[in-house]
């Protein structure tokens, strides 16, 4: 496995014209393989080899790598799957990287974007700050800066994290872990709170429940008997967050899955 990893590092220092001592590096393996949840990534790059080669030598940084291979493809991913950060190359088929871009802020998205492109005007890497990406890398580049960037965006998304989350009259405080409605408390199990901050996080939109199952049960593979844990979740979930209120905020979608918003046509 060391072996392959550092022929990953080779072949991204190679593509990115880096060489010399500077492009070898201390890797953080075990400051990763420490965290409690593991980091997920999004490269979205239609380049076959730069895009193998970006998922081996963050998946030997123990990330959890998905790679699309068009800018549709990214824009779907990043809309029904939970990630940390975003790989984002601009020139891409069916959808350029700035249209994807430009979408996902749109509709709120707050996910730290990195764009990984050979675009290197300065007009370009102003165009792309200002709609919204949260650092630039331009091609050629050197793996071991783009390793220290991630750590870098992710740090900082660490220290931006929302502590207090919100939708309608419904108040999720994750410090001290208390939700309410109207002011009134509610008593929700680890799980049910669990469930609810995803929701939360994902107010708007749907979650299907192979979502549910990945990123709230931690399990990869659904099956049937968990599809009836997780219905039965959000059942006493409901009871409690929207039976005693005449505002119903918790809508099952039927053959997609559940969607937390205050208003649902």
């Amino acid at each position: 496995m060391l072996f392959r990893a550092r022929t990953t590092e080779d072949f991204l220092t190679s593509v990115s014209g880096a060489s010399g001592p500077g492009a070898r590096y201390t890797s953080p393996r075990t400051l990763c393989a420490q965290r409690k949840r593991t980091v997920r990534i999004l490269v979205v790059e239609d380049d076959k080899k730069v895009a193998k080669a970006l998922r081996e030598g963050l998946q030997a940084e123990h990330y959890d790598v998905r790679v699309a291979a068009t800018g549709e493809e990214g824009f779907f991913l990043v809309n029904h799957e939970l990630f940390d950060l975003v790989l984002l190359d601009l020139m891409l088929p069916r959808r350029d990287g700035i249209e994807v871009l430009t979408t996902l802020r749109k509709r709120g998205l707050q996910t730290p974007v990195l764009i990984l492109t050979a675009r290197d005007t300065v007009e370009d890497r102003v165009q792309g700050l200002d709609l919204g990406a949260d650092d630039y890398l331009v091609k050629p580049f050197a793996f071991p800066e783009l390793v220290a960037r991630i750590r870098a965006l992710l740090r900082r998304g660490r220290m931006d994290q929302v502590l207090k989350l919100q939708l309608d009259d419904v108040e999720m405080d994750l410090l001290t872990r208390r939700v309410a409605r109207r002011g009134l408390t509610l008593d929700l199990t680890a799980k049910e709170f669990e469930l609810l901050e995803y929701l939360l996080r994902h107010q708007g939109r749907v979650v299907s429940r192979e979502m549910l199952a990945r990123d709230v049960w931690q399990v990869a593979a659904r099956a049937t008997p968990l599809d009836n844990v997780i219905d039965v979740s959000v059942a006493r979930l409901r009871r409690k967050i929207d039976d005693p209120f005449e505002k119903k905020l918790l809508h099952t979608i039927r053959g997609m899955g559940f969607m937390l918003a205050g208003k649902h046509e």
